[in-house]
Protein backbone atom coordinates (compact mmCIF):
# COMPACT_ATOMS: atom_id res chain seq x y z
CA UNK A 1 0.00 0.00 0.00
CA UNK A 2 1.54 3.28 -1.16
CA UNK A 3 0.82 6.42 0.85
CA UNK A 4 1.19 10.08 -0.10
CA UNK A 5 1.48 12.74 2.57
CA UNK A 6 -0.21 16.12 2.17
CA UNK A 7 1.38 18.62 4.54
CA UNK A 8 4.90 19.07 5.86
CA UNK A 9 4.23 19.86 9.52
CA UNK A 10 4.43 17.91 12.74
CA UNK A 11 1.19 15.95 12.26
CA UNK A 12 2.37 14.73 8.85
CA UNK A 13 5.52 13.51 10.61
CA UNK A 14 3.22 11.51 12.91
CA UNK A 15 1.32 10.14 9.89
CA UNK A 16 4.62 9.14 8.30
CA UNK A 17 5.88 7.35 11.41
CA UNK A 18 2.56 5.54 11.73
CA UNK A 19 2.56 4.47 8.08
CA UNK A 20 6.18 3.31 8.03
CA UNK A 21 5.60 1.12 11.09
CA UNK A 22 3.01 -0.96 9.20
CA UNK A 23 4.47 -3.91 7.26
CA UNK A 24 3.99 -3.53 3.52
CA UNK A 25 3.22 0.21 3.64
CA UNK A 26 5.51 2.75 1.97
CA UNK A 27 5.61 6.53 1.73
CA UNK A 28 5.92 7.28 -1.98
CA UNK A 29 5.26 11.04 -2.19
CA UNK A 30 5.15 14.11 0.05
CA UNK A 31 3.49 17.43 -0.79
CA UNK A 32 4.08 20.66 1.11
CA UNK A 33 3.84 24.32 0.21
CA UNK A 34 7.08 24.71 2.15
CA UNK A 35 9.47 22.66 0.00
CA UNK A 36 12.11 22.38 2.70
CA UNK A 37 9.61 20.71 5.04
CA UNK A 38 8.50 18.33 2.31
CA UNK A 39 12.13 17.50 1.53
CA UNK A 40 12.80 16.79 5.20
CA UNK A 41 9.91 14.31 5.46
CA UNK A 42 10.90 12.61 2.22
CA UNK A 43 14.49 12.23 3.41
CA UNK A 44 13.36 10.77 6.73
CA UNK A 45 10.60 8.45 5.55
CA UNK A 46 11.02 7.99 1.80
CA UNK A 47 9.17 9.14 -1.28
CA UNK A 48 9.47 12.05 -3.70
CA UNK A 49 8.97 15.59 -2.40
CA UNK A 50 6.70 18.02 -4.27
CA UNK A 51 5.70 21.64 -3.88
CA UNK A 52 3.42 21.41 -6.95
CA UNK A 53 0.11 19.88 -5.87
CA UNK A 54 -1.00 18.67 -9.30
CA UNK A 55 2.31 16.91 -9.93
CA UNK A 56 2.01 15.30 -6.51
CA UNK A 57 -1.49 13.99 -7.26
CA UNK A 58 -0.30 12.50 -10.56
CA UNK A 59 2.59 10.64 -8.92
CA UNK A 60 2.40 6.87 -9.03
CA UNK A 61 2.44 4.44 -7.37
CA UNK A 62 0.11 5.99 -4.79
CA UNK A 63 -3.04 4.40 -3.37
CA UNK A 64 -4.10 6.80 -0.65
CA UNK A 65 -3.28 10.19 0.81
CA UNK A 66 -3.01 11.18 4.46
CA UNK A 67 -3.93 14.85 4.80
CA UNK A 68 -2.15 16.90 7.45
CA UNK A 69 -2.52 20.34 5.90
CA UNK A 70 -4.26 23.22 7.77
CA UNK A 71 -7.84 22.28 8.69
CA UNK A 72 -9.42 24.78 6.31
CA UNK A 73 -7.73 23.05 3.36
CA UNK A 74 -8.80 19.49 4.18
CA UNK A 75 -11.82 19.40 1.88
CA UNK A 76 -10.02 21.17 -0.96
CA UNK A 77 -7.10 18.76 -0.85
CA UNK A 78 -9.30 15.71 -0.26
CA UNK A 79 -11.65 16.49 -3.15
CA UNK A 80 -8.71 16.88 -5.53
CA UNK A 81 -7.22 13.58 -4.37
CA UNK A 82 -10.54 11.75 -4.71
CA UNK A 83 -10.89 13.02 -8.28
CA UNK A 84 -7.52 11.43 -8.98
CA UNK A 85 -8.87 8.08 -7.74
CA UNK A 86 -7.00 8.18 -4.43
CA UNK A 87 -8.43 7.06 -1.10
CA UNK A 88 -8.44 9.89 1.45
CA UNK A 89 -7.83 9.97 5.18
CA UNK A 90 -7.73 13.38 6.82
CA UNK A 91 -6.44 14.59 10.15
CA UNK A 92 -9.26 15.88 12.37
CA UNK A 93 -11.43 17.81 11.81
CA UNK A 94 -13.02 16.76 8.52
CA UNK A 95 -12.84 20.45 7.56
CA UNK A 96 -13.84 23.69 9.28
CA UNK A 97 -17.43 23.86 7.93
CA UNK A 98 -20.05 21.18 7.36
CA UNK A 99 -20.61 22.61 3.86
CA UNK A 100 -17.00 21.85 2.96
CA UNK A 101 -17.20 18.50 4.71
CA UNK A 102 -20.32 17.57 2.74
CA UNK A 103 -18.57 18.47 -0.50
CA UNK A 104 -15.68 16.17 0.41
CA UNK A 105 -18.03 13.31 1.35
CA UNK A 106 -19.90 13.74 -1.96
CA UNK A 107 -16.64 13.79 -3.94
CA UNK A 108 -15.42 10.58 -2.31
CA UNK A 109 -18.76 8.88 -2.95
CA UNK A 110 -18.74 9.97 -6.59
CA UNK A 111 -15.18 8.75 -7.10
CA UNK A 112 -15.82 5.45 -5.33
CA UNK A 113 -12.95 5.94 -2.88
CA UNK A 114 -12.80 5.52 0.89
CA UNK A 115 -12.86 8.57 3.14
CA UNK A 116 -11.68 8.42 6.73
CA UNK A 117 -10.83 10.79 9.58
CA UNK A 118 -8.05 10.43 12.15
CA UNK A 119 -10.18 10.11 15.28
CA UNK A 120 -7.71 7.69 16.84
CA UNK A 121 -9.30 7.83 20.31
CA UNK A 122 -12.02 5.48 19.04
CA UNK A 123 -9.45 2.69 18.80
CA UNK A 124 -7.78 3.19 22.18
CA UNK A 125 -8.27 0.13 24.44
CA UNK A 126 -10.18 1.73 27.33
CA UNK A 127 -12.34 3.82 25.01
CA UNK A 128 -13.29 0.59 23.25
CA UNK A 129 -14.17 -0.90 26.62
CA UNK A 130 -16.47 2.03 27.34
CA UNK A 131 -18.10 1.63 23.94
CA UNK A 132 -18.71 -2.07 24.60
CA UNK A 133 -20.32 -1.36 27.98
CA UNK A 134 -22.60 1.29 26.47
CA UNK A 135 -23.55 -0.91 23.49
CA UNK A 136 -24.31 -3.81 25.84
CA UNK A 137 -26.77 -1.59 27.70
CA UNK A 138 -24.89 -1.84 30.98
CA UNK A 139 -24.88 1.95 31.46
CA UNK A 140 -28.64 2.11 30.96
CA UNK A 141 -30.46 5.07 29.42
CA UNK A 142 -28.34 8.22 29.06
CA UNK A 143 -28.77 10.78 31.85
CA UNK A 144 -25.82 13.17 32.07
CA UNK A 145 -22.46 13.73 30.35
CA UNK A 146 -19.50 15.90 31.25
CA UNK A 147 -16.58 16.44 28.86
CA UNK A 148 -13.61 18.52 29.99
CA UNK A 149 -10.56 19.41 27.90
CA UNK A 150 -8.66 21.93 30.01
CA UNK A 151 -5.35 22.11 28.20
CA UNK A 152 -2.68 24.75 27.86
CA UNK A 153 -0.78 26.09 24.89
CA UNK A 154 1.97 28.64 25.33
CA UNK A 155 2.02 31.79 23.19
CA UNK A 156 4.70 30.27 20.94
CA UNK A 157 2.22 27.59 19.80
CA UNK A 158 0.17 30.21 17.99
CA UNK A 159 2.97 32.65 17.18
CA UNK A 160 4.95 29.98 15.33
CA UNK A 161 2.08 29.16 12.96
CA UNK A 162 0.41 31.17 10.22
CA UNK A 163 -2.85 29.25 10.54
CA UNK A 164 -3.44 28.10 14.13
CA UNK A 165 -6.05 30.18 15.90
CA UNK A 166 -7.24 31.80 12.65
CA UNK A 167 -10.84 31.64 11.49
CA UNK A 168 -9.89 31.13 7.83
CA UNK A 169 -7.68 28.05 8.25
CA UNK A 170 -8.26 26.72 11.78
CA UNK A 171 -11.97 27.51 11.80
CA UNK A 172 -11.81 28.39 15.48
CA UNK A 173 -9.59 27.60 18.42
CA UNK A 174 -9.61 25.22 21.36
CA UNK A 175 -12.97 23.68 20.51
CA UNK A 176 -12.46 22.73 16.85
CA UNK A 177 -8.74 21.99 17.13
CA UNK A 178 -8.05 20.43 20.53
CA UNK A 179 -11.43 19.35 21.95
CA UNK A 180 -12.94 17.89 18.80
CA UNK A 181 -11.53 14.44 19.65
CA UNK A 182 -13.58 14.52 22.85
CA UNK A 183 -16.64 15.87 21.02
CA UNK A 184 -16.36 12.88 18.70
CA UNK A 185 -16.27 10.48 21.66
CA UNK A 186 -19.21 12.23 23.31
CA UNK A 187 -21.33 11.65 20.21
CA UNK A 188 -20.00 8.15 19.50
CA UNK A 189 -20.64 6.94 23.05
CA UNK A 190 -23.72 8.92 24.09
CA UNK A 191 -25.60 9.61 20.87
CA UNK A 192 -26.63 12.57 18.73
CA UNK A 193 -27.21 16.04 20.12
CA UNK A 194 -30.46 17.94 19.55
CA UNK A 195 -29.31 21.45 20.45
CA UNK A 196 -26.59 23.40 22.23
CA UNK A 197 -26.09 26.69 24.00
CA UNK A 198 -22.49 27.84 23.82
CA UNK A 199 -20.22 30.65 24.91
CA UNK A 200 -16.66 31.33 23.78
CA UNK A 201 -13.96 33.77 24.85
CA UNK A 202 -10.36 34.65 24.08
CA UNK A 203 -8.81 35.15 27.49
CA UNK A 204 -5.10 34.40 27.28
CA UNK A 205 -3.82 34.29 23.68
CA UNK A 206 -3.53 36.96 21.01
CA UNK A 207 -5.53 35.02 18.39
CA UNK A 208 -8.69 35.52 16.31
CA UNK A 209 -10.39 32.43 17.69
CA UNK A 210 -11.39 31.27 21.16
CA UNK A 211 -9.02 29.78 23.70
CA UNK A 212 -11.89 29.11 26.14
CA UNK A 213 -15.32 27.61 25.42
CA UNK A 214 -18.26 26.10 27.28
CA UNK A 215 -21.52 24.59 26.07
CA UNK A 216 -24.69 23.15 27.54
CA UNK A 217 -25.81 20.18 25.48
CA UNK A 218 -29.19 18.50 25.05
CA UNK A 219 -29.01 15.02 23.52
CA UNK A 220 -31.65 13.46 21.28
CA UNK A 221 -32.22 10.92 24.08
CA UNK A 222 -33.20 13.68 26.50
CA UNK A 223 -29.92 13.45 28.42
CA UNK A 224 -28.06 16.64 29.28
CA UNK A 225 -24.38 17.45 29.06
CA UNK A 226 -21.66 20.00 29.68
CA UNK A 227 -18.67 20.58 27.42
CA UNK A 228 -15.55 22.58 28.38
CA UNK A 229 -12.67 23.28 26.00
CA UNK A 230 -9.60 25.41 26.57
CA UNK A 231 -5.98 26.06 25.69
CA UNK A 232 -5.93 28.74 28.36
CA UNK A 233 -5.76 26.60 31.52
CA UNK A 234 -2.21 26.63 32.89
CA UNK A 235 -0.42 24.25 33.26
CA UNK A 236 -2.91 21.92 31.52
CA UNK A 237 -4.88 18.98 32.91
CA UNK A 238 -5.85 15.54 31.69
CA UNK A 239 -8.89 15.21 29.44
CA UNK A 240 -11.87 13.80 31.36
CA UNK A 241 -15.13 12.34 30.10
CA UNK A 242 -17.91 11.27 32.48
CA UNK A 243 -21.00 9.44 31.28
CA UNK A 244 -23.92 8.69 33.58
CA UNK A 245 -26.84 6.44 32.72
CA UNK A 246 -29.71 5.02 34.73
CA UNK A 247 -27.47 2.07 35.67
CA UNK A 248 -24.30 3.91 36.70
CA UNK A 249 -21.35 6.03 35.64
CA UNK A 250 -18.25 5.58 33.48
CA UNK A 251 -15.25 7.90 33.80
CA UNK A 252 -12.48 8.23 31.24
CA UNK A 253 -9.46 10.08 32.62
CA UNK A 254 -6.68 10.71 30.08
CA UNK A 255 -7.61 7.70 27.93
CA UNK A 256 -7.88 5.45 30.97
CA UNK A 257 -11.14 3.94 32.20
CA UNK A 258 -10.63 5.27 35.70
CA UNK A 259 -14.02 4.33 37.10
CA UNK A 260 -16.90 2.08 36.12
CA UNK A 261 -19.53 2.19 38.86
CA UNK A 262 -22.43 0.15 37.57
CA UNK A 263 -25.50 -1.22 39.35
CA UNK A 264 -24.73 -4.70 38.07
CA UNK A 265 -21.21 -4.56 39.53
CA UNK A 266 -18.02 -2.89 38.39
CA UNK A 267 -16.35 -3.95 35.18
CA UNK A 268 -14.94 -7.45 35.41
CA UNK A 269 -11.61 -6.37 33.97
CA UNK A 270 -9.80 -3.93 36.26
CA UNK A 271 -9.08 -0.48 34.81
CA UNK A 272 -5.71 -0.02 33.13
CA UNK A 273 -3.04 1.42 35.43
CA UNK A 274 -2.23 5.10 35.12
CA UNK A 275 0.78 5.74 32.88
CA UNK A 276 1.52 9.27 34.00
CA UNK A 277 1.61 10.30 30.34
CA UNK A 278 0.23 13.80 29.91
CA UNK A 279 0.90 14.13 26.19
CA UNK A 280 -1.18 16.87 24.50
CA UNK A 281 -2.12 18.46 27.83
CA UNK A 282 0.45 21.25 27.53
CA UNK A 283 2.14 20.47 24.22
CA UNK A 284 1.01 19.60 20.68
CA UNK A 285 3.87 17.14 20.21
CA UNK A 286 2.86 13.54 19.46
CA UNK A 287 5.64 11.16 20.42
CA UNK A 288 3.57 7.96 20.24
CA UNK A 289 2.34 7.27 16.72
CA UNK A 290 0.67 3.96 17.67
CA UNK A 291 -2.87 5.44 17.90
CA UNK A 292 -2.49 6.86 14.38
CA UNK A 293 -1.09 3.54 13.23
CA UNK A 294 -4.24 1.78 14.45
CA UNK A 295 -6.37 4.19 12.41
CA UNK A 296 -4.25 3.68 9.29
CA UNK A 297 -4.32 -0.10 9.68
CA UNK A 298 -8.10 0.01 10.01
CA UNK A 299 -8.39 2.32 6.98
CA UNK A 300 -6.15 0.14 4.84
CA UNK A 301 -8.17 -2.92 5.84
CA UNK A 302 -11.35 -1.08 4.86
CA UNK A 303 -9.85 -0.42 1.41
CA UNK A 304 -8.81 -4.05 0.95
CA UNK A 305 -12.09 -5.54 2.20
CA UNK A 306 -14.41 -2.80 0.92
CA UNK A 307 -15.80 -2.17 4.39
CA UNK A 308 -16.39 1.00 6.43
CA UNK A 309 -13.48 2.58 8.31
CA UNK A 310 -13.70 3.08 12.09
CA UNK A 311 -14.46 6.75 11.42
CA UNK A 312 -15.58 7.52 7.90
CA UNK A 313 -16.50 10.90 6.48
CA UNK A 314 -20.10 10.89 7.66
CA UNK A 315 -19.06 9.93 11.17
CA UNK A 316 -16.41 12.65 11.11
CA UNK A 317 -19.08 15.18 10.12
CA UNK A 318 -21.02 14.68 13.37
CA UNK A 319 -18.45 16.36 15.62
CA UNK A 320 -17.96 19.16 13.10
CA UNK A 321 -21.71 19.86 13.07
CA UNK A 322 -21.78 20.10 16.87
CA UNK A 323 -18.77 22.43 16.98
CA UNK A 324 -20.31 24.57 14.24
CA UNK A 325 -23.52 24.85 16.27
CA UNK A 326 -21.62 25.88 19.42
CA UNK A 327 -19.89 28.65 17.47
CA UNK A 328 -23.20 29.81 15.97
CA UNK A 329 -24.78 29.86 19.43
CA UNK A 330 -21.87 31.85 20.84
CA UNK A 331 -22.28 34.45 18.09
CA UNK A 332 -26.07 34.73 18.39
CA UNK A 333 -26.44 34.28 22.14
CA UNK A 334 -29.24 31.77 21.47
CA UNK A 335 -29.55 27.97 21.61
CA UNK A 336 -28.92 26.34 18.23
CA UNK A 337 -30.39 23.12 16.87
CA UNK A 338 -28.00 20.69 15.23
CA UNK A 339 -28.46 20.45 11.47
CA UNK A 340 -28.44 16.89 10.11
Amino acid sequence: MNVGLIGGGSISDTHARAARSIPGVEITAVYGQNRSKADRLAQLYGGTAFDDFNRFLSHRPMDLVAIGSPSGLHAEHGIAAARHGLHVIVEKPLDITTANGDALIEAADRAGVKLGVFFQDRLKPDVRRMKTLVDQGRLGSPVLASASVKWYRGPEYYAASRWRGTLALDGGGALVNQAIHTVDLLLWLFGDVRRVYGRTATRVHAIEAEDTAVAAVEFESGALGVLEAATSVYPGYARRLELTGTNGTLVLDHDRLASADLRDGTVADSPLPATGDQENVSSPAVSDSMPHRRVLEDFINAIRTDTRPACNGREGRRSLALVEAVYESARSGQPVAIAR
